[in-house]
């Protein structure tokens, strides 16, 4: 009881080290706010949109804004690994040690979950649109973002490294064998054979020799692969973690010096006392310990401190954490948060520098595409007997087959391309050379639910362009249908689309099975989404249910409404 109180005593105050005028002065930070939890925080905590979740000991989520006001708690029913995502639109994603995974919205309400038949091994990846990577022990799945799988892939060895973005929409990864994998988005491997598992894998982006790949070694050497620059010399110590950017790559040594290289220069460029130097745990270090790099500075984050540099080198702060359960975390807001061993979470306010960001709504944008919303134009597209009525169903017929097993994979550009083809004949006939028989409603409405299956949110522009402009009612309810399945509309392309469907000018919109349409894919949006983009979708549905529309409109629109607040009912 003594040493827990002691513990209580300490932890809320920190020692700070501010560089001023060349001479280091001890600060005492204290937290600008802290919440118990009633549990130990694993895993380190999850920033983002001036919130932060945590996962807890006990098999429960907490979320709060950035000034430590609660906004929610899940509660799994069961012990969690340590490993929480946030997708940009700040849907959660854990895992039970049991291995059912699960996506929890941005107000706290579960949206769906999978058994992956194993725990998750390390942090879920998500792709440019919003596909998620997810390792076990010896599998890899993709998933889209409302829960259909496209594809997995069974390994011979263990997943010896976390996965790691490649720069490319893909990944990387390391096996117990020494083997490193760079996996495309649609499941496609390029093996690779390396002397040793390595300590960190760092992919590499310049502008004079494009994509390449860093690989620290444990004992300190390096490798590069890609582009024609020499490797680096070896490191003075072996890395825990590292972060790259422009070409260049700064991490942490075990010895708790901060580093930072130039693979373009082909030298260490300086390296730093971080003054949080790891203590002896019972713990791997590597978990213990990250790295952030971005346009404010280069930040080394762990469960004993953390450490902020300029990128030439000068110090801008560090901090020793007394007590921590789990590694720290950084935001965008400069705000440091630390989950204490006394199950307290704690926040200090370390920089008054906000990282830029261009949306605020929501998460940051993804760094490219994977051209799924905007294919090249088949071959033989204007092909006179292309869609015969056999060869249609016969091909959706397949394609639905291999979405059902999971199997997409490889050929999803080329799915994708034929469904979008085939939904949007009736859209694209203009702009075909030949004349030929308009694709019968029934088979573009297929093509239309085999497009949500796939689930890419680089199909939202074409699916909402398709309710505008399709003449078929039964082809916007598809559509609107089929935006809802995806769930996700960070740009708000869906509900600009209805909007104008119900609001003059536009306001052509009149058949009641298009207008339940669109209230269930409103309902759908705001539920996985929540708020910022419910509050525009609930206007939507306000609209839907007015007294001058029908009364099956109304009352969908009623019970979309109701699914949003659910303790409202009366």
């Amino acid at each position: 009881m003594a040493r827990r109180l002691l513990w209580f005593l300490l932890v809320p105050f920190m020692p700070l080290m501010a560089q001023t005028g060349g001479a280091q002065s001890l600060i005492t930070k204290q937290a600008i706010w802290k919440q118990p939890l009633g549990g130990a925080v694993i895993g380190t905590p999850s920033t983002q949109v001036e919130s932060v979740v945590v996962v807890c000991d006990g098999g429960n989520l907490k979320a709060y804004t950035r000034q430590g006001v609660p906004l929610w708690e899940y509660f799994a029913q069961g012990r969690l690994t340590p490993y929480l995502t946030r997708s940009r639109e700040g849907t959660s994603y854990i895992c039970r040690t049991n291995g059912h995974f699960i996506a929890i919205n941005r107000v706290g309400r579960e949206l769906w979950r999978v058994n992956l038949g194993a725990p998750l091994t390390g942090q879920v990846l998500i792709g440019w649109d919003g596909r998620l990577f997810i390792p076990t022990e010896k599998k890899i799945f993709c998933y889209a973002a409302a829960g259909s799988l496209l594809w997995y892939q069974a390994l011979e060895h263990s997943i010896a490294l976390n996965l790691r973005e490649d720069t490319q929409g893909g990944f990387i990864t390391v096996l117990d064998n020494g083997e490193l994998l760079q996996i495309s988005p649609f499941g496609e491997i390029r093996p690779q054979q390396l002397v040793a598992i390595p300590a960190v894998v760092v992919p590499i982006t310049t502008p004079e020799n494009g994509y390449g790949l860093l690989i620290l070694y444990k004992n300190g050497d390096t490798e590069l692969r890609g582009g024609s620059y020499p490797p680096p010399p070896p490191l003075p110590a072996s890395p825990l973690a590292a972060a790259g950017r422009n070409g260049r790559v700064a991490m942490v040594l075990a010895d708790g010096r901060v580093l930072l290289l130039s693979v373009a220069e082909g030298g260490i460029l300086w390296t730093k006392e971080s003054n949080v130097t790891p203590e002896k745990s019972s713990g791997n270090p590597v978990e213990e310990t990250g790295m952030c790099y971005d346009e404010r500075g280069i930040y080394m984050l762990s469960k004993f401190g953390a450490a902020g540099f300029t990128e030439d080198g000068q110090r801008l702060w560090f901090i020793r954490l007394l007590g921590a359960a789990s590694p720290s975390a950084f935001s965008d807001e400069g705000l440091l948060y630390s989950g204490g061993k006394d199950w307290i979470l704690y926040a200090y306010g370390i920089e008054n520098r906000v990282r830029f960001r261009e949306e605020k709504l929501y998460g940051p944008a993804p760094e490219g595409n994977y051209g799924l919303g905007n294919p090249l134009p088949p071959r033989r597209s204007d092909y006179y007997n292309r869609f015969n009525e056999t060869g249609l169903q016969t091909q959706l017929t397949f394609i639905d087959k291999r979405i059902r097993a999971g199997r997409v994979g490889a050929d999803e550009p080329y799915f994708t391309t034929y469904l979008m083809e085939v939904a949007g004949s009736v859209r694209n006939s203009l702009q075909v050379s030949s004349v030929r028989p308009p694709v019968h409603f029934q088979h573009r409405i297929e093509a239309v639910r085999l497009l949500s299956s796939l689930g890419s949110r680089e199909l939202l522009p074409f699916l909402a362009d398709l309710f505008t402009h399709d003449p078929e009612p039964l082809v916007k309810v598809a559509a609107a249908h089929a935006i809802g399945r995806i769930g996700v509309d960070p740009e708000g392309v869906a509900l600009e689309a209805f909007a104008n469907a119900l609001f003059p000018p536009g306001a052509l919109v009149k058949d009641v099975q298009a207008l339940i349409a669109v209230a269930t894919a409103v309902g759908s949006l705001c539920r996985f989404s929540g708020p910022p983009l419910s509050d525009t979708g609930v206007k939507l549905l306000i609209a839907l249910g007015g007294s001058e529309k029908p009364l099956p409109v109304r009352n969908r629109a009623r019970q979309e409404i109701l699914s949003l607040y659910p303790g409202s009912a009366h």
